[in-house]
């Protein structure tokens, strides 16, 4: 709709053009905006503000010349010029009912588009340390890097999910060590318990599989713990796999999936770590100074070089980030996006300076980031700050175990990423309309009531029927449906644009309600037959979009509650 629009009045400022009022149109399209109050319109445009200057002539009197240049059409209603120069339009009731064959037409596939026209983009999110079970944290980047993967499917792109493993560096000994002094029957109360060490109940999971002897399946690899204790490398490798194997099965239980697991200790052992210090070297981005290497990331942006290599040896840690994200770049990603918590911001600056210093032609702003904020988990009125299990934090199966996938993935994907969460684990139990995902999933399984009850009809009605009678639809609450059906196309293309998903999630809620409000003001299936069917059609394409919207988010759409 809003393109049809544009269209329109871009055929009037053409109009204007041969009139000599403008000089020529802009090369962008019309901007379309909907009006925070709909009894302003249904759109609204700025064009005669933004060209009153070039015209010479006071925005209200372009505004009316623009009105006047329109085309004949079938689209606008009526139109009106407000404040210092907005166009706002009210579109034919005809036209907004017409979705509903688009809708029934086009099934699962309306909504999508080709915007991406089947180039590849990888998706990087959840890239936990493999040294404990997911948190909260993990599960909204879980939540956020799969809808947003589901979106740019949607959307024409071609998707490639990817967990990057932190199997190397310090926290990996910190793993190995907790698990053999485990294993020597020692707890964390010990004096001489690890410095840093992990103190969850899995960690004495683990050195028990261990010395049992137990083989672990964990994605890429098959590991049988030997039992000698003292083999700290044995203990290191059968710990990794076995929390690999555990973080892997939490995902699957979040009904995530991911196409490749890269391991950051893979960098080290193809020399690719080495190869990106030394072409960086090469390119003369780097010095020496304190007994330590350093990168000119002030040369690109940075407020300070940073260290890449440490007095004491090892590189920091987002060396390894820059050869990771040039090896992305070597396996033809043009576009790329990390999907991972706040406290990656640091890193942003540092890896794009990297990857500018290598001079592999990789663009700036080159990967893309969403970053998301912490999250607070509240039950019984209070905040939940511990889990048996991982010792110190709310772990992701915590939240599955309590209230399901479905409501867990809902409000952990329904806010911005970049708001605090708080996830109210009463809330998000609660049947009630309350409750954004039971009263989203409600409206879902009332429609396909609905279309069960037609079906025992002595008349049979069906949707395709409807499709005949669409001009009975004319009511206020009908109206304000359809027009919300109408949206769904342009709110999952925005979404993918800006990768927002929460805006889908927000977009369901404000759909459930006016196909409640619409249920409660009108019979369906006791009118007329005519008009019963045409609701009968408008039903079953609400039913549509919210299964097609719900997808989207990983989320269920039950046919009955």
């Amino acid at each position: 709709m809003k393109a049809e629009l544009a269209a329109l009045i871009t055929e009037a400022l053409e109009k204007l053009v041969t009139e000599g009022v403008l000089e020529a149109i802009p090369d962008a399209p019309p901007q379309i905006d909907r009006p925070k109050d709909t009894s302003h319109g249904d759109l609204s445009c700025n064009i005669a503000m933004v060209l009153a200057k070039r015209a010479g002539l006071p925005p209200r009197d372009l505004a009316t010349r623009i009105i006047d240049a329109l085309p004949d059409n079938t689209l606008v209603d009526t139109s009106h010029i407000a404040g210092p120069g907005f166009l706002n339009f009210f579109i034919n009731a005809g036209h907004h009912t017409q979705v509903v064959k688009a809708i029934l037409k086009t099934g699962v596939g309306f909504g999508c588009c080709d915007e991406g026209a089947g180039r590849r983009v990888q998706v990087e999110f959840v890239s936990a340390n493999p040294t404990g079970p997911l948190h909260v944290g993990h599960g909204r980047g879980a939540a956020i890097g799969d809808s947003l993967s589901r979106l740019l499917e949607a959307t024409g792109w071609r998707v490639h999910r990817e967990f990057y493993y932190n199997d190397a560096g310090q926290q990996i000994n910190n793993l190995a060590l907790s698990v053999q002094a485990r294993a020597r029957g020692k707890t964390p109360d010990d004096p001489d318990w690890p410095k840093d060490g992990y103190q969850g109940s899995y960690i004495e999971d683990v050195a028990r599989a261990f010395a049992a002897g137990e083989t672990v399946e964990a994605a890429d690899r098959v590991i049988t713990g030997t039992g000698d204790i003292e083999d700290l490398d044995a203990i290191r490798d059968f710990a990794v796999a076995c929390l690999r194997r555990e973080q892997d099965q939490d995902l699957r239980a979040f009904q995530v999936v991911f196409d490749e697991y890269f391991l950051e200790s893979s960098l080290y052992d193809s020399g690719a770590v080495e190869n990106t210090v030394a072409a960086l070297r090469a390119a003369g981005h780097t010095y020496d100074e304190e007994d330590a290497l350093w990168l000119r990331t002030t040369d690109f942006g940075d407020d300070k070089d940073r260290v890449m290599r440490k007095r004491e040896g090892g590189y920091t840690y987002f060396v390894p980030d820059v050869a990771y994200h040039h090896n992305k770049w070597e396996r033809g990603f043009e576009r790329v996006i990390n999907e991972q918590g706040a406290d990656h911001h640091s890193t942003i600056t540092r890896v794009r300076a990297g990857l500018q210093g290598l001079d592999a032609g990789i663009p700036e702003g080159w990967p893309e980031y969403v970053l998301h904020q912490m999250v607070t988990v509240m039950r019984d009125g209070a905040e939940v700050k511990l889990s048996k299990r991982a010792g110190s934090y709310v772990t992701l199966r915590d939240l599955i175990d309590w209230v399901g996938c479905d409501a867990t993935r809902y409000f952990l994907v329904a806010r911005a990423p970049t708001s605090q969460l708080t996830f109210d684990v009463d809330l998000a139990l609660a049947r009630s309309n309350e409750n954004p995902v039971y009263y989203i999933q409600y409206a879902h399984a009332r429609c396909a009531s609905v279309m069960r009850k037609a079906a025992a009809t002595a008349e049979g009605l069906t949707p395709e029927a409807g499709l005949d009678h669409l001009s009975m639809l004319s009511e206020p609450e009908t109206m304000a449906l359809a027009i919300s059906l109408g949206r769904f196309p342009e709110v999952v293309a925005t979404a993918a644009a800006r990768l927002e998903p929460h805006d889908v999630a927000n977009y369901l809620r404000e759909l459930a309600a006016d196909l409640h409000s619409f249920y409660n003001a009108h019979k369906i299936l006791e009118a007329a037959p005519e008009t019963a069917s045409a609701r009968l059609a408008l039903v079953a394409a609400t039913r549509q979009v919210i299964a097609n919207g719900l997808g989207l988010l990983g989320v269920a759409a039950p046919e009955s509650m």
